[in-house]
């Protein structure tokens, strides 16, 4: 199946709309990304950047608009079928299995390919198998070390603080390398060496061969404005402003909206 050619975009949302009833929480949203791009999204509460992201993962479909992969369409495409297919995301709320430790939940991002094999390869340990979930733990191991959090591999997820907690959450999102990667809020409880950490990681994936595109909402403006390359500022549903953080921070909209009028 040919895509579209959308100068360049990975991913491409077109004219989004989504309503809640009588209230517009989208309106005529067009933004792409590109490989290799950190974009940030800012925008008071209630702008719309979490409806935004839930369209593009999925788990909610436009009332209007359509969303496309690497100028495929995939507005009716499940959230399962878009993770698959290289597209991945956090949460602002923690969505960690608190009852495994932190390596499986890594490992758990993997095992959707399956060990090959069927149920006879589980029952008999075939060696194909075993290999195979070495090469994954070897993996696993290799991501929580780049994230700094190797040394908590046989911890309990659910007993890490806030910080710990999010950088484990990026490590099973990028534990089977990512085409896109959404991240909602993933600074948020961070502490200011775990935010550095957190910003090498990102900036190494998108500077990888073929990076990954990288979308972030974030409530920490400095953190985005050093980060990200391009700023996409949404207000009331729609886009207010875009371009390099210093035209975003110089546009005297987006000042009064939401920096602050000086």
């Amino acid at each position: 199946m040919s895509g579209e050619d959308l100068d360049g975009h990975v991913l491409h949302a077109g004219g989004v709309g989504v309503r809640f009833g009588g209230v517009r929480a989208l309106s005529g949203v067009d933004l792409g990304i590109r490989a290799g791009e950190v974009c940030g999204l800012i925008g008071p509460n209630g702008a719309g950047k979490t409806t935004l992201f839930d369209v593009l993962s999925g788990i909610r479909r436009p009332d209007r608009g359509r969303v496309l992969l690497d100028g495929v369409d995939i507005t009716r495409r499940s959230p399962v079928w878009r993770a698959r297919h290289g597209m991945r995301r956090t949460f602002q709320r923690r969505q960690l299995f608190g009852q495994l430790s932190v390596a499986d939940n890594v490992l758990v991002a993997q095992e959707w390919r399956g060990g090959g094999g069927g149920p006879a390869a589980d029952l008999l340990a075939l060696p194909a198998r075993r290999a195979r979930e070495r090469e994954r733990r070897v993996r696993g191991e290799r991501v929580l070390a780049d994230c700094g959090i190797g040394a908590l591999g046989s911890s309990y997820a659910g007993a890490l603080p806030v910080g710990q907690a999010r950088m484990v959450e990026l490590a099973r999102a990028v534990a089977d390398p990512p085409r896109v990667l959404l991240l909602d809020e993933p600074a948020s409880g961070m502490s200011a060496p775990e935010r550095e950490r957190l910003a090498a990681v990102v900036r190494r994936l998108a500077e990888e061969e073929e990076g990954c595109a990288v979308l972030l909402v974030e409530h920490n403006v400095a953190f985005v404005m050093d980060l990200c390359t391009r700023v996409v500022v949404l207000d009331l549903g729609t886009v207010l402003a875009e371009g390099t953080p210093a035209e975003v921070r110089a546009d005297p909209l987006v000042r009064e909206a939401y920096l602050g009028a000086t």
